[in-house]
């Protein structure tokens, strides 16, 4: 459920699937884990000004 605030705009959690990544120190290769994110949505009385 999405925390508005009213002419302003929302904030959102998605989900991200899991993806293969790399260890910058190591150079080793590795799985992301699947986890949430937050997104904010501008309202769209401030994206028409």
């Amino acid at each position: 459920m999405p925390c508005l605030i009213s002419g302003f705009g929302a904030f959102e959690a998605h989900g991200k699937k899991a993806r293969k990544g790399r260890n910058p120190a190591t150079n080793e290769a590795m799985i992301l884990k699947s986890r949430k994110v937050v997104v904010f949505r501008l309202s769209r009385k401030l994206r028409d000004a």
